[in-house]
C-alpha cells in the first residue's frame, strides 16, 4: 500500500512539473523581468570640521612652562602651581560709608527693612481722596443744617428781574459745600445764588454707614413779590 502511495506522488509530482514548464514554453510575450536588488552605496559623508586643541609645549627638565601670552581676566583661575601662600590685595576692599562700620552699611531694623541713615525713604503719598457721587438709593441723604438766604441784587431788583436759578453743588464728607456749578444761570441772579449756597452746610451723606462726597443740584428762587 506504502508503494502504491509513493509511485502516485511521484507521478503527481512530475505530471505537475511538466505542465508548468510547457506553460512557459507556449506562453506568448517576453518573461517578467527579475527585479534588481537593491544595491547600497557607500555615501558620501561631509567632513566635519572639528579644531583639535593644540599640543602641549614641551619643556626642558627643570624649567616650568610659561603662559600663552594675551589678556588675561583678574578673575581668572591660576593656571600655574604657586610656589607661597601670598597676603589677600586691597583689591575689591569696600569703602567704607559715613556711618558704617568695615564697609557695611549701618541701618535701622532688620536687615530686609532696614533704612540707611542718611538715605531715609520719602513718606508714602496721602491718600486718594474719593470721587463725590450722586444720590441714588441706598444712600443717606444730606440734611441742611445752616441755611444762608440770597441777598438779592439791588440792580436786579430795578431792572425787575426774577426766576430761578438751579446750581450743581458738590457736598464733602464732612457736610461742607466744595464746589457750587451754575446749571440755569440769570445773569444778574447767579453770583447771588452761589454765595448763599457756598455758606450752607449739611449732615454727611452715608453709603454702607461711611459719609462720602456727594453731587447734588440746588435751586434758589428770586420773587420780587417777597421783597
Amino acid at each position: 500500500m506504502r508503494r502504491h502511495f509513493t509511485l502516485f506522488s511521484v507521478v503527481a509530482h512530475a505530471v505537475v512539473i511538466t505542465a508548468a514548464l510547457v506553460s512557459q514554453e507556449l506562453a506568448d510575450g517576453a518573461l517578467p523581468t527579475p527585479h534588481q536588488p537593491v544595491l547600497f552605496e557607500a555615501a558620501d559623508f561631509m567632513p566635519a570640521d572639528i579644531r583639535l586643541p593644540a599640543p602641549p609645549r614641551r619643556t626642558e627638565p627643570g624649567r616650568t612652562a610659561q603662559p600663552e601670552s594675551g589678556p588675561v581676566s583678574t578673575d581668572a583661575a591660576p593656571t600655574v602651581e604657586p610656589t607661597a601662600v601670598t597676603p589677600e590685595s586691597d583689591r575689591g576692599s569696600a569703602v567704607p560709608l559715613p556711618g558704617s562700620v568695615g564697609g557695611v552699611e549701618s541701618g535701622v531694623g532688620s536687615g530686609i527693612d532696614g533704612i540707611v541713615s542718611g538715605n531715609a525713604l520719602p513718606p508714602p503719598p496721602p491718600p486718594v481722596p474719593p470721587r463725590p457721587v450722586r444720590l441714588h438709593a441706598g444712600m443717606t441723604a444730606p440734611h441742611k443744617i445752616v441755611d444762608v438766604p440770597p441777598v438779592y441784587p439791588p440792580v436786579a431788583q430795578r431792572a425787575r428781574i426774577e426766576g430761578v436759578v438751579i446750581l450743581e453743588a458738590v457736598i464733602d464728607a464732612a457736610g461742607r459745600v466744595a464746589s457750587v456749578r451754575v446749571l440755569r444761570s440769570i445773569a444778574l441772579l447767579d453770583q447771588a445764588a452761589v454765595d448763599a449756597v457756598t455758606l450752607w452746610r449739611f449732615t454727611p451723606a452715608l453709603l454702607n454707614g461711611e459719609p462720602v462726597p456727594v453731587v447734588m443740584t440746588v435751586t434758589i428762587n428770586f420773587n420780587l413779590q417777597n421783597r
